[in-house]
């Protein structure tokens, strides 16, 4: 089987600051991989490299066997196939729930006004939110503006979603909906390459996780082994910390 995702020798830099120092990591198709570690770690720059958002120094990156760091890629055509929900929900708050979902459909992917309204009304049901076609970002909460993101990501058929903490601006009250639309898409075989801090979720969905510190990998197995069994001492600290804030050193 082709990976859906191939990271190798990554590396990136902001000036003087190396962020990414060599990252190599794999995503199988169907596959749901979480990324975890502490702020600053490099995580949502490994993601911004995937698609490009971000220019690595070095190494190479492959999506569904295209490889978009080569200098001839059509990387408008790459990013096709990748969908990505961010910290934001970067909608547009002049245009409805459902234009929210065309825009990108009819403009990129050429698709006519019927075609990406009955896309983008099956994907409001796939996380719930049908009956909110008509309405404007403003009057949703949190939880449903994430929603309708992924919807928006969703309706452009990517082969693989990437999500960079996709719940960290969200009210403790308003998470459980957006994981449980992630858990629905992981079910539906759905490849997913996820930076996030929430554990139950990488524990309970994710096939693999890796842990990042410094920029760099420091482990990675199955959820079981990395969240529920770590070996690497960096890897306890930060776990200890994360799921017993009150625990004093």
């Amino acid at each position: 089987m082709t990976p859906a995702v191939v990271i190798s020798g990554l590396r990136k830099r902001f000036g003087d600051l190396e962020v990414l120092k060599g990252i190599d990591a794999e995503v199988q198709p169907g596959e749901v991989v979480c990324v975890i570690g502490p702020s600053g770690s490099g995580k949502s720059t490994l993601l911004r490299c995937v698609n490009l958002l971000e220019v690595p120094e070095e190494g190479t990156v492959v999506v569904n066997g295209v490889e978009l760091t080569h200098r001839d890629v059509d990387i408008d055509a790459a990013r096709r196939g990748v969908g990505m929900v961010f910290q934001q929900f970067n909608l547009f708050p002049h245009l409805t729930v459902l234009e929210n979902l065309t825009i990108a459909q009819r403009t990129v992917l050429g698709r006519g006004k019927a075609e990406a309204d009955k896309v983008a009304r099956q994907n409001l049901e796939r996380v719930g939110l049908a009956e909110r076609a008509a309405s404007y970002p403003a009057k949703l909460s949190g939880g449903q503006q994430q929603r309708v993101a992924i919807a928006r990501a969703l309706s452009m058929n990517p082969e693989v979603m990437l999500f960079d903490e996709p719940t960290s601006a969200l009210d403790p009250e308003l998470v459980g909906e957006v994981l449980a639309v992630m858990r629905s898409l992981a079910d539906e075989g759905m490849t997913m390459l996820v930076v996030t801090h929430e554990m139950q979720f990488a524990r309970e969905v994710a096939d693999k996780v890796l842990f990042m510190d410094g920029g760099r990998i420091v482990e990675e197995g199955t959820a079981a082994q990395v969240v529920g069994d770590p070996r690497h001492e960096r890897t306890k600290l930060f776990l200890d910390r994360v799921l017993n804030p009150n625990h004093l050193e």
